[in-house]
């Protein structure tokens, strides 16, 4: 085993500041913009870094959040971070990320919470020479393998799922629509109403410095990413709806907590769970095409509440909530299986950062 030298990250990198760029301002493509979180804000018809680039986040609830890229990507609130020859890239990556709660801890601003190239500058690593910096990081790629592949399957089954919604309440292909009468778009039996008559709209109450990574209930922010928090505010099935952002949207059963800028839909009758989570995914792109604000962009409640929703027949509910359920059931045991393939490599992670284990 090499000796380890402690080193300051400005030492063995180079910092760039993303790009300002709008979703309004931007001409569509396939290009990701990179705000904040794993997943892509939107898509551009430009990019301003291609090849691999590791990104931290700049700002707001996800400050600090560290993730790699392999393909051309738009940088916006956040800053690239490059290696020197002195670290390996993935090396580079895994050191942050082992960082990146206390680079979240650190950060300035109360209002918008931010890091800067500074306070990502001063953070201090421990370094073995480039041959140890390969070995260590084959361990935890083979564990980062499996949590893609991992997430992979819980994609392909949120696909699915929309999918079904949208044959049955979109396009109107539910079991029996061939004997059923439509009058004025809705299906003889069925009802039309907007979310906001059927689930109360609330938002979560913490700010985004609540977030405490030993905490054991999850913490839902604006980021794609779920945080954990050490208590919780809400028990129930609800469905989660990033107020600003990325707009994402999550289903989920049990305790947790909320960033105030959350939207959090319980709803009273649990029939209605798929539906209002479907309904919302599927207007999710006009909603952030509507979105208030002109430096960050957020939704309203009356946006949420005005969303239509087409209520079925209690027998067509029965069998869409029955093949929801079972779509639902297959994503909770891969998340399950998902998080502890996590913890795993997260508490290995320090113990190979800090040479403390040998590989």
């Amino acid at each position: 085993m090499s000796q380890w030298k402690k080193t300051k990250l400005g030492e063995v990198i180079f910092i760039k500041k993303g790009d300002y760029i709008t979703k309004k301002t931007a001409k569509p493509g396939k290009y990701p913009v990179i705000l904040g979180g794993q997943e892509p804000a939107y898509y551009i018809n430009k990019y301003n870094h291609t090849g691999k680039a590791i990104v931290v986040s700049r700002s707001g609830a996800s400050a600090g959040f560290v993730s790699k890229w392999d393909q051309p990507i738009f940088i916006t609130d956040g800053f690239l971070i490059e290696p020197s020859n002195k670290i390996t890239f993935d090396f580079l990556y895994y050191s942050m990320k082992y960082r990146q709660a206390f680079l979240h801890h650190i950060q300035r601003g109360a209002a918008i919470p931010h890091v800067t190239p500074s306070l990502i500058s001063d953070i201090e690593i421990n370094l073995p020479d480039l041959d140890d910096q390969y070995k260590i990081t084959d361990t935890l790629y083979s564990y980062d393998s499996l949590i893609e592949n991992y997430q992979q399957q819980i994609k392909l089954l949120e696909e699915a799922a929309q999918r079904l919604y949208k044959e049955w309440f979109v396009g109107l292909h539910f079991p029996g629509y061939e004997n059923t009468k439509i009058v004025n778009g809705v299906p003889e039996g069925w009802e039309k109403e907007t979310l906001g008559n059927i689930v109360p709209i609330l938002t979560g109450k913490k700010d985004a410095n609540f977030a405490d990574v030993k905490g054991k209930y999850p913490f839902f922010t604006c980021a794609q990413d779920i945080l954990n928090a050490p208590s919780y505010s809400f028990d129930g099935s609800a469905v989660l709806l990033a107020g600003n952002g990325d707009f994402n949207i999550k289903l989920y059963r049990g305790k947790f907590e909320a960033y105030q800028r959350t939207y959090v839909l319980i709803p009273k009758e649990l029939k209605y769970l798929f539906l209002i989570y479907n309904a919302i995914a599927t207007n999710l792109d006009r909603l952030s095409s509507r979105a208030a604000g002109s430096t960050i962009k957020f939704l309203t409640k009356g946006m949420i509440s005005s969303i239509p929703i087409l209520i079925p027949s209690a027998l067509v509910l029965k069998e869409y909530n029955c093949l929801s359920e079972e779509i639902q059931n297959k994503i909770e045991l891969l998340r399950l299986q998902l998080r502890l393939l996590t913890e795993a490599r997260d508490r290995l992670l320090p113990k190979l950062m800090s040479g403390e284990i040998e590989v």
